[in-house]
């Protein structure tokens, strides 16, 4: 199973489009998973569209319609791995603690919130991943997303794609 996993899209402020790399990776994922801070209800409704499974949450920065649509936390099976989605998880320091004991039945966290790019494993087996954001990169060098492939309970392939510069 294909995953396709961002967050912090911020559209229409940070940018005007999703970046045509990410969206050519669309129907080559098996299930696009979003970490919050949509902004606009267009960017849920398009992946929900161009998608064959979308998981979301939202963030802090969507206003009432996405949190209407959307649960402050998702979880789901994928062919054995259990998912979790969150946007928040508080600072850097301390992460895999607190992220382990919120999700003590959970294999990955997907989350966003700093749009900085994160892989790591906590000492319980938690694997914490933040895609980073496609639009707005901050003080990162580049926007980015992330694929991996989920199979037999396992999350494998996980790979961070670095955007080019918008022009």
């Amino acid at each position: 199973m294909r995953l396709l996993l961002m967050s912090d899209t911020h559209l229409p402020r940070r940018a005007r489009a999703l970046p045509e790399r990410l969206l050519a990776d669309l129907p080559h994922a098996d299930v696009v998973v979003h970490a919050g801070d949509w902004v606009d209800e267009a960017t849920l409704d398009l992946l929900e569209q161009r998608s064959r499974r979308v998981i979301g949450v939202y963030g802090n920065n969507d206003g009432p319609a996405l949190r209407a649509r959307l649960p402050e936390v998702a979880r789901a099976d994928l062919d054995g791995l259990r998912l979790a989605v969150v946007h928040e998880t508080g600072p850097a320091q301390g992460r895999e603690r607190r992220c382990a004991d919120r999700f003590p039945d959970t294999d990955v966290l997907v989350f966003g919130h700093s749009h900085i790019p994160w892989d790591t494993t906590t000492d319980t087996g938690l694997r914490l991943l933040n895609p980073g954001s496609p639009t707005d990169r901050r003080r990162q060098p580049h926007c980015t997303y992330m694929t991996a492939t989920a199979a037999d309970g396992e999350l494998r392939d996980v790979r961070l794609h670095r955007l080019p510069p918008r022009t």
